[in-house]
């Protein structure tokens, strides 16, 4: 029973940490890197379809997406797709390669990335403490019902409260690279 309160308390924040990881990959820099284009989505015969299923995408340069359809008659779909994909992009089609150039950073706008980069980092402790905070009442709730003991319940608040740590501090560090990251000219 306290087994499976640590394992899902620990699931559910590895989740939370996953999840900022993948908005912080959202958060562009001033590099070019195919994943930004991971969540562009693209009519493909009637069906809203990701872009990596409907063309190749690569790095032409370190300020260029290279996104060659597989179809021909998909070109200029993909292209509006990528425009109206609220990133910022201005595609450029070239026969049936589509150069996606990646404008620079200003400085107020790294600030505003920053901001933005905190704001979901500290989202993601709140998550994190408030899946402690459903783990302690659980323990709590076993202690009321007598299937623990309070000095296993005070050493299980313990090891939730290091977990809670452990992530925290992971989160930190993902927020302090992204901010690097965001900073690098």
């Amino acid at each position: 029973m306290i087994a499976e309160i640590r394992k899902d308390a620990e699931q559910r924040m590895r989740k939370s940490l996953d999840a900022l990881r993948a908005d912080l990959g959202k958060i562009r820099t001033g590099r070019a890197h195919t994943g930004l284009l991971d969540h562009v989505m693209v009519e493909y015969y009637g069906s809203p379809t990701q872009v990596t299923q409907v063309a190749n995408i690569t790095l032409i340069d370190a300020r260029t997406i290279g996104v060659q359809p597989y179809e021909k008659n998909m070109v200029g779909k993909v292209e509006r797709a990528i425009r109206d994909a609220d990133l910022g992009l201005n595609p450029a089609t070239s026969g049936d390669l589509i150069r996606v150039p990646m404008p620079m950073l200003t400085e107020e706008r790294r600030r505003d990335l920053i901001k933005l980069v905190k704001s979901e980092g500290e989202d993601a402790k709140i998550a994190v403490r408030n899946i402690r905070r459903d783990a302690n009442h659980s323990l709590k709730e076993l202690l009321k019902k007598k299937e623990i003991s309070e000095d296993d319940e005070r050493r299980m608040q313990d090891d939730i409260q290091k977990l809670t740590d452990k992530f925290v501090s992971e989160i930190d560090q993902a927020l302090s690279a992204k901010e690097v990251d965001l900073m690098a000219v």
